[in-house]
């Protein structure tokens, strides 16, 4: 009798725990964000670099960089896997991952050009998601930076150019000994002048003429 009423409850029991459905192994994973130049300004090119460091394997791995400023002539490269760009949004899958390993980490290159003509005070701010089957119940690993555009800063310029009326002006202590040497000379013509009278004055006349 035991024995009959063992062998289906044995029977249940393996049922239901096929039933159940096994949980997904742990996953150490998580993406570093590196962004080079920090900060970079309208019209300046940057370079976002993603890789996933972490332990254990990620199925059907996805990678999602998201950006708040456009990127002009933007591109992306996943070592492993394939990216597709658009100038705020780049998502690369990468398959099934092994971390953890001997070999280099997963890595995401992202460039382009900060596109011109974000006011300043604007938030850039640079995100990045990691989603994968083991990643389904616990959510996207995620990191990101931000900064904001600073104001407007004059731009260096060469020094000004003299103006001619600046350039026609004699540097300082020659406009004082021009008027000096003026002086000088006018005052000795006048001197040279006036003995030159004297002389004359004192010369005899000619002797009279004889009377016929």
């Amino acid at each position: 009798m035991w024995e009959s009423i063992s062998a289906p409850a044995v029977g249940l029991m393996a049922a239901l725990a096929a039933a159940v459905p096994t949980p997904p192994p742990s996953v150490d994973a998580a993406p570093v964000l590196t962004s080079t130049p920090f900060g970079a300004l309208p019209g300046q090119q940057v370079t976002h670099t993603v890789t996933i460091s972490g332990s254990g394997t990620l199925t059907t791995t996805r990678v999602t960089f998201a950006t708040t400023v456009d990127l002009d002539g933007v591109t992306a490269r996943a070592d492993p896997g394939r990216c597709a760009a658009s100038p705020r949004t780049v998502v690369c899958d990468l398959g099934d991952l092994r971390l953890g390993g001997a070999g280099a980490a997963p890595r995401i290159t992202i460039s382009g050009r900060v596109r011109p003509g974000a006011p300043p005070g604007t938030v850039v701010r640079n995100r990045v998601g990691v989603t994968s089957v083991e990643t389904t119940a616990t959510g996207a690993r995620t990191t990101s930076n931000a900064y904001l555009l600073p104001g407007a800063t004059a731009t260096p310029t060469d020094p000004p150019l003299r103006s001619p009326a600046m350039a026609s002006e004699d540097p300082p202590g020659r406009s004082m000994r021009v008027p000096a040497v003026a002086a000088v000379v006018v005052g000795a013509v006048a001197a040279a002048a006036l003995l030159v009278r004297r002389r004359l004055r004192r010369r005899p006349g000619p002797p009279p003429a004889d009377p016929l």
